[in-house]
């Protein structure tokens, strides 16, 4: 316990006297939100073939494909409320503590709890884009019982504005997200294995130009004992809510 009290009040003290201070998320800081990993013993991918979301997949198949989208993400995802590890964070930006947060999350929970310099670096589920005339529609507000869902002005099928299998990061988020790599002074890496390209070179790259990497996480990652300068174990509920305590009223444990 007494190890875990050291590294927060290490870490309060290197985001205080830091001028930018960057949050990278991944799918762990949602799991407390009922949201299912991706990856690992229980993500998705060991329930469900990952390629229904592959680009070449979806428009030979979009139906199909439609179908396993709508359930996972417009039936079940939409479901899921802001955790406190989300709440945290964007109460740490209103005090200006966090200057921006870069996500791989597509679940708009970020947003939602309040944050608002969020880069969204696999896009996002809220809305949905036409491939052909690059019109975009909320998703709430397109019928999803007819599936696919077709581009009211040209017919073409609708596409989720995230990233799939086979297409590039989207941009601004992509250069936005990279030029903080030069611009932050201290990357806050929470619930993100290292697991996934490109976004997993942005700590690596933040390391390299010599910036400071505070780990949260429940289990070591391929960060922890490669990049990683403070390594804060736990749930990101219970650690980002006591890091923001901490920089709120600047006590000690």
């Amino acid at each position: 316990m007494d190890d875990i009290k050291n590294k927060l009040n290490h870490a309060v003290q290197i985001l205080k006297n830091s001028s930018r201070n960057v949050a990278f998320t991944g799918a762990g800081i949602s799991v407390e939100s009922g949201i299912l990993p991706f990856r690992g013993k229980d993500g998705l991918w060991n329930k469900i073939d990952p390629v229904f979301l592959d680009i070449n997949y979806f428009h030979m198949y979009p139906e199909k494909s439609w179908k396993l989208i709508k359930d996972i993400f417009y039936d079940y995802f939409v479901k899921a409320k802001p955790n406190a590890a989300h709440y945290a964070l964007a109460e740490m930006e209103k005090k200006g503590t966090l200057q921006a947060i870069i996500t791989q999350n597509i679940d708009n929970l970020h947003q939602l709890a309040g944050s608002q310099n969020v880069f969204e670096f696999h896009g996002n589920s809220r809305e949905l884009v036409c491939e052909k005339c690059l019109t975009k529609y909320k998703a709430h507000e397109v019928d999803l019982e007819v599936l696919p869902p077709r581009c009211p002005g040209c017919g073409t099928v609708l596409k989720p504005d995230f990233v799939f299998f086979g297409e590039p990061i989207p941009e601004p988020a992509n250069s936005n997200s990279f030029t903080e790599i030069t611009k932050a002074d201290v990357f806050i890496l929470i619930g993100t294995t290292g697991e996934i390209m490109p976004a997993s070179i942005i700590p690596h790259e933040a390391k390299r130009n010599g910036k400071f990497v505070i780990e949260v996480n429940t289990v070591p990652s391929s960060y922890s004992h490669t990049i990683t300068d403070i390594f804060l174990q736990g749930q990101a509920t219970e650690i980002l809510t006591r890091l923001n305590s901490l920089l709120t009223d600047n006590a000690h444990l």
